[in-house]
């Protein structure tokens, strides 16, 4: 058996890997490759470029994936100082009042007792409840148009597919006429 090693004809490649592991370089090749390469381009910080159909940036010398929600998830962020005190933003007080006034708790407190003093609290509280009200008007508005034209289809255990639409248009301005009738309601307490 030692007689065929010995008349194994050694390639190049087999004494550079011999070689290499001797001198304890594992990371080193021993063959040199021919292909396709593909052309690197180095970005720097705050780069914007598009690259398979997606938008990449870099940020805090991260690459990351430029979306459509990434304003949405900057609003929800909560920082962790106030902006406006520089105190901690722990308090789950601090996160809820931070998503409606931008400031903590504590600033809110403040504020409103500014408010209380220079007599100006009423109007202010009747001004957020309106908006509250006008937003929660505006999603049962939107939530019944789409509730209107949504197209429900669904496949039963069966795998049959069964269409759920209400193609009554009588349904449909009864829906709508409903629909303007409460936003009427909600517009007269609005304004009172």
């Amino acid at each position: 058996m030692a007689d065929n090693l010995l008349k194994k004809e050694f390639k190049s490649r087999d004494v550079n890997r011999a070689r290499n592991l001797v001198n304890k370089d594992f990371a080193a090749k021993t063959l040199s490759g021919t292909g396709y390469s593909k052309a690197y381009t180095a970005y720097e910080e705050g780069d914007i470029w598009e690259e398979n159909g997606r938008t990449w940036t870099i940020k805090d010398g991260l690459r990351q994936n430029v979306t459509k929600l990434d304003e949405a998830k900057k609003a929800l962020q909560v920082p962790l100082a106030c902006p406006k005190c520089k105190g901690s933003m722990n308090y789950y007080l601090s996160q809820k009042m931070y998503k409606i006034h931008k400031m903590c708790y504590d600033c809110v407190i403040d504020y409103e007792g500014k408010l209380r003093i220079a007599g100006l609290y009423d109007q202010y509280e009747k001004s957020m409840i309106r908006g509250g009200i006008s937003a929660f008007a505006k999603d049962i508005e939107d939530w019944v148009m789409d509730s209107i034209e949504q197209n429900d289809t669904f496949v039963t255990e069966q795998g049959d597919i069964e269409s759920w639409k209400n193609n009554d248009l009588d349904y449909k301005k009864k829906a709508v006429e409903s629909l303007q009738d409460y936003l009427m309601h909600i517009k007269k307490h609005l304004d009172t």
